[in-house]
């Protein structure tokens, strides 16, 4: 008999995170305990990683179906992926806390080479929002590391500035040497973003993420099927939860990448289907997180290095936190590797 609790747990930031919808200070999470009645010795322990104002389920009724689904986790732990689609991050918490109850409580739920410390993940560097100075300072020290390939956030600040950094960025590394990805979280309008593009598109980007808001479907269609540098879909892929809905979307707009967010687009089952639509619509993926705690965070990383993917990952390493808990992870270079707890 399995029983069930869960606990919300506060993550703060030790510098403010900006993005293009406003400075981060903190992050609300809540953490999914699962055992088996009555030896409770050995746990489950899985993260229902909301994320305030992205979520697909961030509603008021959040935390009483939290407590439903603990008060019930015999039926669910057998049919979340139906009952809960329509709360993702749920989904991605139970499916975490089960696995790692089934695999014994040692928080290695996808045993692999990569949790037996002989392979490890190549990730971007993730440059916040900021100051120009701030950013450059990120930069500098993600170069210093090692890391080959820079995510940066844009559209908080003047474009112009962020085109500038990027600028100065290519002068001292070409595209060969260093790829450039950039985040705008929407922060373009339809009628702005083909030229925005096309500026981008001129210092070699990889790819430009959700140029405009998501729901415009037509409208993203007709930037991916003319844009100069590709395009990927992360937001837009929030809040559809139905296979057949998947594939319809890339069916509709046909974009060049999607970005899977586990905690945002229903656990490890949902995010395979998007793969699945994708590599039927020749769509190329990579995996992101989405500011988890090392909880989730260790459950992606893990979940990431099975799918095989050569690119770099989109993966955070836990320590924009003051206050993570306990990390099997560790970053050396731009590599991510298991060590254990």
């Amino acid at each position: 008999m399995l029983k069930a609790e869960f606990k919300k747990y506060t993550l703060n930031f030790k510098r403010p995170g900006g993005t293009s919808r406003g400075v981060l200070h903190t992050k609300d999470t809540y953490i999914i305990t699962i055992w088996n009645d009555p030896n409770s010795q050995i746990t489950g322990t899985g993260e229902a990683a909301l994320f305030r104002g992205l979520s697909a389920d961030d509603t008021p009724q959040y935390e009483k179906q939290l407590e439903e689904v603990c008060q019930n986790i015999n039926h669910y732990a057998q049919n979340y992926k139906n009952e809960l689609r329509s709360y993702p991050s749920l989904i991605f918490g139970l499916e975490t806390a089960l696995l790692d109850l089934k695999n014994g409580g040692k928080k290695i739920l996808f045993p692999s080479n990569f949790t037996q410390g002989k392979a490890a993940i190549k990730i971007n560097g993730l440059i916040w929002m900021g100051s120009p100075e701030y950013m450059q300072q990120q930069i500098n020290e993600k170069l210093e590391k090692g890391f080959d390939c820079l995510k940066m956030k844009i559209g908080a600040i003047d474009f112009k500035t962020e085109l500038s950094i990027l600028q100065s960025i290519r002068k001292k590394y070409s595209h060969q040497t260093l790829e450039l990805r950039v985040d705008a979280n929407g922060a373009f309008s339809p009628q702005e973003a083909p030229k925005r593009l096309e500026q981008l598109a001129r210092l070699k980007i990889h790819s430009i993420e959700q140029p405009i808001k998501a729901g415009q479907w037509d409208n993203m269609a007709k930037l991916c099927s003319t844009t100069p540098l590709p395009i990927a879909l992360d937001e837009e892929l929030i809040g559809i939860s139905q296979p057949a809905s998947k594939n319809e979307l890339i069916c509709h707009i046909k974009p060049q990448y999607i970005i899977l967010k586990p905690a945002l687009v229903g656990g490890f089952s949902g995010a395979q289907e998007w793969i699945e639509a994708a590599r039927q619509n020749q769509t190329a993926w990579w995996i992101t997180s989405a500011l988890e705690s090392n909880i989730g965070l260790n459950a992606i990383a893990q979940w990431t290095y099975t799918l095989n993917n050569p690119m770099p990952q989109g993966l955070g390493t836990g320590q924009v936190f003051a206050n993570n808990f306990p990390s099997p992870l560790e970053l050396k270079g731009d590599k991510l590797y298991w060590k254990g707890l």
